[in-house]
């Protein structure tokens, strides 16, 4: 086994497992619908701090989930373009995309640690609910360094492709 099949092996792994936590924010997000619908129609009586809830539960559903939707190729890619060219082509331009994307990644690691610190420190929590913000902010940007895995994995595969060509 390769060093780079063995990478892949552990993005597989590091992204499967992490995804369960935004699978459990996601039946969160159905479970507080279903109860705040029920108790506003029903009996007048909505949810209390519903939306902030819902807010945090879509920041780790949608950060949790990122690089499992990267290796399983469900993320939107407009490739129209780049199916006209040749193989070789179309390799570096996907070698330029994936660079692109550690970059935007690691940028976005980097600002949310920031910001979950400057949440920390001046305090802010949800409106109603009172919960901090920072855990959660710090929570998503974890979620995201094993984006940057895969999408470094996919850097090396691309760069693989057009040498090899």
């Amino acid at each position: 086994m390769t060093f780079l099949e063995k990478f892949e092996n552990f993005n597989k792994k590091i992204s499967l497992s992490i995804e369960w936590v935004g699978v459990a924010a996601l039946f969160l997000m159905m479970i507080i619908t279903t109860v705040d619908v029920i108790g506003a129609k029903l009996f007048l009586m909505p949810l209390f701090g519903a939306l902030d809830v819902m807010a945090i539960a879509q920041l780790l559903a949608m950060s949790f989930a990122v690089s499992t939707a990267l290796i399983l190729g469900r993320h939107v890619q407009v490739e129209f373009f780049v199916m006209l060219l040749p193989e070789r082509a179309a390799a570096f331009v996907d070698c330029i995309v994936n660079f692109l994307g550690i970059f935007l990644f690691m940028l976005i690691v980097w600002r949310l640690f920031v910001f979950g610190y400057e949440l920390k420190i001046d305090g802010e929590v949800s409106s109603t609910a009172r919960i901090p913000f920072y855990p959660f902010v710090y929570g998503a940007a974890f979620a995201c360094i094993p984006a940057c895995l895969v999408y470094i994995y996919m850097f090396i595969d691309s760069i693989r492709k057009v040498i090899k060509k």
